[in-house]
Formats: C-alpha cells, structure tokens, sequence
C-alpha cells in the first residue's frame, strides 16, 4: 500500500516571499484606497474603511475554508494558563493611560461608528501581523518572526500619511506601532491567544479616536509614557521567554504553521 505525503504549502516552502507578498498585497490596497478617498476628498477614515473590509472578508473565509481559526491563535481564554495572565496587565495600564487624557463629547452614532471601525483594525491588524506574518516566519526562527511582523506593522503605519496626518505624529507612531509590535508577538508567543491581542488593540484605538488629544492634536507626553512602558514590558517577556522552565505556548502548535 502507497503512502501519500502531502507537500507543503507555499508558506512553508517560502516564508519569506509569502510575507514580502502578503505585505506589499496590504500596501497596495491601502495606497489605492487613500488615493480614491483623497480624490474623491472623503473623510479621513475612508481609506481604512475601504481596504480593510475586503481584507477582513477574506481573511475569514480564508481561515474558515481552510480551517485555521485555532491556529492563529483563536482559541478559548481559559486555554491561557492561569499564572500567564498576568502578563496582561500592561495592557491594561497602558489603556488606564491613555483614558487620562479625557474624552470629547461625541453623539451614539459616532461612538458606534468607532466601536465598528477600530474593532475592524484591530481584527484585520492582529490577524495579518500577530497572525498569518508571524506564524509564517516560525518556519525561520522566532526572533526572526518577532522582529520582522514588528517593523512590518510599524512601516503600515507611514501610510497614515495619506489621511493627512502630519511628519512628526507619523514619525511618533512608526516608533510607538514598532515598540507595540513587538510586545504583542512576545505576547503571542508566550500565550499563543490572539483573542486578548485583537480586544487591547480594539480597545486602544478607540479610546484614542474618543480622546480629547485628537481635538487639541498634541503627541507627546502620554504617548512617549507608553513607549516606555512598553519597553519595559518587552524586556520582561524576554526574560520570562528566555527562563528555561517556561514553555512558549505557541511552540506547541508551532508545527501548524
């Protein structure tokens, strides 16, 4: 009796090209939709709206059709050991942080409205970068999956030039998205659950979009705060990561990927 051996996906075979093509895929299709909303000289939001709602229905029926839910990371909470949550905490300081800002008076309808756009981002973001990026690049190492989904996410972040954000706060946010970046992949790596990663995020954007620093347009202080933190925070992970008598979870599936 014959054995067949399935061959590997493309992803497999060549991470590094599937990256470098999933990347430039999103670059293009947010570059084409800023260019259609500056054009047609739509709100600032357009550009993501556009982009993102294809890319989110093909991400699910992608990781429905083929049938990597788990596998990039949605898996229940209580799959997350009790004594790893936490390394949660961050998270939640930074968003406490954030809040001191104060929020502007904003109508139901733009509160909904936000709620449906940031959790938009924060799915497409975490399951593109913390998800299929990462997970890809394991094939090399995951020092090489951590840093490269990292400085991929924060680069995305040069296309908010298009809704007209000036240098300095585009700069400021390359640095911040870099330095988030990389603590939520450690994250992912120790904890293997994207769940969590995808509601911070959500709930980060939209504290941002509801604060009074959007109306008065300052960028500094709380926002170099946070970068500091975050530094510490991945300095943390990195040593929990490095102790040996503590197991990645992410490893355990790594094999998947």
């Amino acid at each position: 009796m014959s054995i067949q051996i399935s061959n590997p996906s493309f992803s497999k075979r060549r991470p590094v090209l599937a990256v470098i093509i999933i990347e430039v895929l999103l670059l293009l299709a947010v570059f084409a939709a800023g260019a259609y909303a500056t054009i047609k000289e739509l709100d600032y939001t357009a550009p993501v709206l556009i982009s993102f709602i294809p890319i989110a229905l093909v991400l699910i029926i992608y990781l429905t059709w083929k049938r990597k839910w788990s596998q990039m990371g949605f898996q229940s909470l209580r799959e997350i050991p009790k004594n790893n949550w936490l390394y949660y905490l961050p998270l939640v300081v930074i968003l406490v942080v954030l809040s001191f800002n104060g929020f502007r008076n904003v109508t139901v309808s733009e509160v909904l409205f936000f709620i449906f756009f940031t959790l938009l981002v924060g799915f497409v973001e975490e399951t593109l970068y913390r998800g299929l990026i990462l997970r890809t690049l394991l094939a090399k190492s995951v020092t090489a999956a951590v840093v490269t989904s990292s400085i991929l996410f924060s680069v995305t972040h040069l296309l908010n030039l298009l809704s007209g954000q000036n240098t300095n706060q585009t700069i400021l946010q390359i640095i911040y998205a870099l330095v988030m970046g990389v603590a939520l992949a450690l994250l992912i790596v120790k904890n293997n659950n994207i769940i969590p990663l995808i509601l911070f995020h959500f709930l980060h954007n939209l504290i941002q979009f509801l604060s009074i620093k959007n109306e008065k347009n300052s960028v500094l202080g709380y926002d170099i705060l946070i970068i500091v933190i975050l530094v510490m925070y991945c300095v943390w992970l990195l040593m929990s990561l490095k102790n040996r008598n503590v197991q990645p979870q992410i490893n355990k599936e790594s094999s998947l990927v």
